[in-house]
Formats: C-alpha cells, sequence, structure tokens
C-alpha cells in the first residue's frame, strides 16, 4: 500500500510537470533524425540545423544543392518571377565531404525581397492567408510576404530531406513525387505505371508529356486571368523493408499524414486506396498474400504499402492535396487590423500553383519520416 501510494505521489509530480511546461514553439521536426529551422520570407535568411545524422554520410553542398534548385523560384513562366539562387552554405557538421555525426548547421540567404511590395497589406488581413491567425495567436506579424508562414520557410525542410535522402540510399530506400493533379487536369493510373523519373523532364514536373502539356496550359490560363489553382502530389517510397512504424499512435501512416499536413496549402493526405476505399467492399479491397522468390508480398497494393500501421515491404504510395494559392490578382473582400471592412487587391510575386514546387518537398518530408521511423527502429545506425 505504501509503495503504491509512493507511485502515485510520484506520477502526479510528473503530471505537474507536464502540465506546467510551456509547449514546444512548433519549429523542429522529427524524433531521431530532428531538423530545426529559423527564418522568414523577408529576412536575412532561411537556415536550420540538423541533428541525428549518422556518421560517415557522403555529403556535398553540391548534392543539396540540386533538391534545392527542384524548389526555388523563378523556374519556369508558371512559378513565381522572384528570383533567387537559394546557395546553401553548410556551416558544421561535415568534415572532408561526410558527416561527422555533430549538427549540422546551414544557412540560405534571401538576396531578392521586395518588401515594398507588401506595405499596402501591413494593416490588413489578407483571405485565407495567416495574417489574421498569427496576428490573434502572437500580437504581432511579419507582413513582409507571410513572414515565417511563407512556404519559403520549406527550403529548411528540402536541406534536411536531401541529408536524409543520402541516409536513405544506403538502405536501397528511394523517395519519389510527381504532379498527379492540376485543378480538373488528372493523370490516371497508379504511381507503378510511369517512369518517375521523367517528371523532370516538364516545368510542371508530370511524367505523362501530354497531361504536363494540359496542366501547364491550365495554369497559364488562371494565372492570366489573376487567379490560381490547386492540385496534388503523389508521392512513392521503395525499398521500405517490411516491420517499419510504432504502433498504436505512431504508425507509419500517422507519423506520414503528420509531415505531409505540416507543408504549406496542404489540405488532405490519403494513402494506398485512400478515400476511394470508402466505396468499396472488403472482397473488392483486400490484398492477397502470395510468395514471390521466396518472400510474402502482396498480390495488389491498396494498402499502400503499410497494415495495421506498419510497413508491409510494398511500394509506399500517398497523395498530398494542395489547395489554390490564396495571394491572388483579384479584388477580395476583407477586414483591417482595425475591424474595418475594406477591398483590396493583392500585389507582389507569386506562384499562380504550388504544386509544382511542391514536389521536392514533399519528397524531403516523407525521406525525414523515413530516416526518423529507421533510427527509432534500431536499424538506421
Amino acid at each position: 500500500m505504501v509503495v503504491a501510494r509512493k507511485a502515485v505521489a510520484v506520477l502526479m509530480k510528473i503530471a505537474a510537470v507536464v502540465i506546467n511546461t510551456p509547449p514546444m514553439a512548433g519549429n523542429v521536426f522529427g524524433k531521431l533524425f530532428r531538423l530545426s529551422s529559423f527564418g522568414e520570407s523577408h529576412g536575412a535568411a532561411i537556415g536550420g540545423m540538423v541533428d541525428g545524422c549518422p556518421a560517415g554520410i557522403a555529403l556535398t553542398a553540391e548534392m543539396i544543392q540540386y533538391e534545392l534548385d527542384r524548389r526555388r523560384p523563378g523556374q519556369s513562366d508558371i512559378s513565381t518571377p522572384r528570383s533567387e539562387a537559394d546557395r546553401v552554405e553548410i556551416l558544421s557538421g561535415v568534415f572532408e565531404g561526410r558527416t561527422t555525426g555533430m549538427p549540422i548547421g546551414f544557412v540560405v540567404r534571401n538576396t531578392n525581397q521586395n518588401s515594398k511590395d507588401y506595405t499596402l497589406l501591413k494593416d490588413i488581413f489578407r483571405p485565407s492567408h495567416a495574417d489574421y491567425t498569427w496576428y490573434k495567436k502572437y500580437g504581432i506579424r511579419d507582413y513582409r510576404g507571410g513572414g515565417r508562414s511563407s512556404a519559403r520557410e520549406h527550403i529548411a525542410r528540402v536541406v534536411g530531406g536531401a541529408i536524409a535522402k543520402q541516409v536513405l540510399s544506403r538502405y536501397g530506400i528511394s523517395v519519389n513525387a510527381y504532379t498527379s493533379q492540376v485543378g480538373e487536369v488528372v493523370l490516371a493510373g497508379s504511381c507503378s505505371d510511369y517512369d518517375l523519373t521523367q517528371a523532370e523532364a516538364n516545368a510542371v514536373r508530370c511524367p505523362d508529356d501530354r497531361m504536363a502539356a494540359q496542366m501547364i496550359a491550365l495554369i497559364r490560363e488562371v494565372k492570366e486571368a489573376g487567379d490560381s489553382i490547386g492540385g496534388c502530389v503523389t508521392g512513392v517510397i521503395r525499398g521500405v523493408m517490411p516491420g517499419l512504424g510504432e504502433p498504436v499512435f505512431d504508425r507509419f501512416q500517422a507519423r506520414l499524414a503528420c509531415a505531409m499536413m505540416s507543408i504549406n496549402a496542404a489540405k488532405g493526405f490519403e494513402y494506398g486506396s485512400g478515400f476511394a476505399a470508402a466505396s468499396m467492399r472488403g472482397s473488392q479491397h483486400n490484398d492477397s498474400f502470395l510468395m514471390k522468390e521466396g518472400q510474402v508480398h502482396t498480390a495488389t497494393n491498396r494498402s499502400g504499402g503499410v497494415q495495421g500501421g506498419v510497413t508491409n515491404g510494398e511500394d509506399i504510395c500517398f497523395r498530398v492535396a494542395f489547395k489554390p494559392v490564396a495571394t491572388i490578382m483579384t479584388e477580395q473582400d476583407t477586414v483591417s487590423t482595425d475591424g474595418e471592412e475594406v477591398r483590396f487587391r493583392a500585389q507582389g510575386r507569386h506562384d499562380p500553383c504550388v504544386v509544382p514546387r511542391a514536389v521536392p518537398v514533399v519528397e524531403a518530408m516523407a525521406a525525414m519520416t523515413v530516416l526518423d521511423l529507421l533510427l527509432e527502429s534500431g536499424q538506421g545506425r
């Protein structure tokens, strides 16, 4: 009885500490492979630190730069015209081209800010932006391009993802994504139906040239009208061994969904058959097991490579839906910081469709999620 009372007393003290501990600021991703980031859209730089990366991994600025070049603005006439080189500087954690196991510090400097474009917006809340909610949370906001709520923060994620990809390649794990939908233009079929290396052959990052041309034409059309449009990115993770995932609250798909829904403008996530499963019967949806080359496999992959929250060794297929960019060049109704109802027209340089530049971000978040779970399992050292 005395022991029980002491145990209860200890638990109550722990609960009191947890309840009274201020919450984390939300600028750190991951448990063992951790990315922390800093910086604003129109600040001096975007940067961060990656901790938990195993030592001895081949890594250079050039390897990271390839991924950043895929995300950077000004790539084509269907993206924002903001011209940024997005050159990464590695500050620590790498020696003679290999990781040392120490924190990897990095910075990407902003060089082409046009903050004056946002002066007219400093006293109004832009519809569907973070202006109002962040102002209510913090009592202050950086109106220059949205500050840290800007998708420019994704630079740090892409750097973290580039590092994670290098580690995962040791295990034969690859992460790829592509644009599968822009507005009503939808790429049919699954990720296994296309050569994903062809996604980089066009500005919209769609592996089908014919559909890519339709997507590009649609983006140009909405851009000319001063509007924006949404779409979907499909991701596929290959080479993950069976058994990755931590039930019940850290299921593989739960961790992946959390990562994807942290991306700016993300509105939905599904894996495998996704929402289509709601209209199917079990006899239509179940993936039968079979033996192939002495290994257990599934005849179909409606499970999307995950069953019971744990990977089964098949390709992990998922989709992320993105909303239309909130900044449009047509007049809109809103209110000012003084509570006055006003009309305004946005200025500045903006993407008419976020999806093509979201592709490398989706890959980055997926790569960091897989590596984090791999390290937790003890297999990634």
